[in-house]
């Protein structure tokens, strides 16, 4: 059996490298002009099941998308490009095998490269797009004359944002020449080695109520159109509509989702506010690496946890740390709340219940957050040192 399973992975793996070398067959059709229907059934007949995953998504663009210098050509660049990102990551096995981009999906988004003007931002409320043409928009920030892609993004709850990627110089933050520890908790969001705290704000408490009562309207009335679907289907009376078709269970839909987004805007609106004013004031920011896919087992407190959103507070002060020129250092958060950050004393494990402890060896009195953010501190500036 083992050497059967051995077998079949390995088979499954040469269908997939031929699978990738026909894109990069389809990627050379396309960029010397040939008609990609022929590229792909050339890739069909070498390559055989193994590539049928990117011929299939190559497949829906046409002749008349690739030959031309409009944003469709640009959007068949994008595609490819991609795809041979997807694969790359495959192959150093950083993701998974790619998949179909599902129409059921409620984000459905777009891409198109900048070409001849395609995009054009003709004021401050129109907006040029390939495909699209002239359309309205909103707009309150300036946008840099430099724009290299737009990407057409449509949210769960039906509202549709053009997404420009521009070159632009971010102007650097005068230095402050000061350090700061960073502890992530639960009863407050950020705990800071200066002793300052901010607090844990429960959007998705203050939205419950709303958003339960059309979770529930939702529920309802899903089941109640299966079930008008498998009358229809039985008895024979009427072609059954589908799901989508109940504007019903339509509108429950979206109301959940505007609250879900609210909540999501609110939450992120939030965890901005804080990461600028850490970059403002700090050169050099010091976090700890939480693993947080371990602490959600505990399902006690998995729901706050996955409220405070630690992995996206981290990404953005990584961002913005490199846009204005500050340092951010990672560190292993191992018995920071345990040792004592004044004479280096370890006091052994304490509980979660245990918020504030003295030090048995210097007698200072500790706050437990305040404490870790103190010794992450103290670790990032000896790694610094190290470097």
């Amino acid at each position: 059996m083992k050497k059967r399973t051995r077998t079949r992975k390995s088979l499954t793996v040469k269908k997939r490298i031929v699978g990738f070398f026909a894109i990069a067959i389809i990627l050379l059709g396309v960029v010397g002009g040939f008609s990609i229907n022929k590229v792909i059934a050339e890739s069909n007949n070498t390559a055989g099941n193994g590539a049928a995953a990117p011929v299939a998504v190559l497949a829906k663009t046409s002749d008349s998308d690739t030959s031309g210098a409009g944003g469709g050509a640009t959007n068949a660049n994008v595609l490819v490009k991609d795809l041979f990102e997807a694969y790359g990551g495959f192959f150093s096995k950083k993701r998974k095998f790619p998949r179909f981009k599902s129409k059921k999906f409620p984000k459905q988004s777009y891409q198109s490269k900048f070409v001849n003007n395609n995009v054009e931002i003709i004021d401050n409320s129109y907006i040029k797009l390939p495909k699209l043409g002239v359309m309205k928009y909103k707009n309150k920030k300036s946008i840099p004359s430099i724009i290299k892609y737009v990407t057409i993004r449509k949210s769960s709850t039906s509202k549709y944002y053009a997404v420009l990627t521009v070159d632009e110089e971010p102007e650097q933050l005068p230095k402050t020449n000061k350090s700061i520890g960073i502890d992530m908790g639960v009863s407050d969001l950020v705990i800071c080695s200066n002793g300052r705290k901010y607090k844990t704000i429960r959007f998705d408490k203050k939205l419950a109520k709303k958003k339960h009562h059309w979770e529930k309207r939702l529920a309802r009335r899903r089941t109640q159109a299966l079930r008008d679907i498998q009358y229809k289907k039985k008895f024979g009376l009427s072609d059954p509509k589908t799901l989508e078709q109940y504007s019903n269970y339509i509108k429950a839909k979206l109301m959940v989702a505007k609250y879900s987004e609210k909540i999501a805007n609110q939450r992120k609106d939030y965890l901005h506010k804080i990461t600028r004013e850490l970059v403002e004031n700090d050169d050099m920011i010091v976090i700890e690496d939480l693993k947080t896919k371990n602490l959600l087992k505990n399902h006690k407190l998995s729901r706050v946890i996955a409220n405070q959103s630690w992995r996206e507070l981290r990404l953005m002060l990584e961002y913005k740390c490199e846009w204005y020129g500050k340092k951010l250092l990672i560190v292993n958060p191992f018995k920071t709340s345990q040792i004592c950050s004044n004479c280096g004393y370890d006091d052994g494990k304490h509980g979660l219940d245990i918020r504030e402890w003295d030090c048995p060896n210097c007698s200072i009195h500790h706050d437990r957050d305040i404490n870790a953010s103190k010794n992450i501190l103290n670790i990032g500036l000896e790694q610094a040192l190290v470097k």
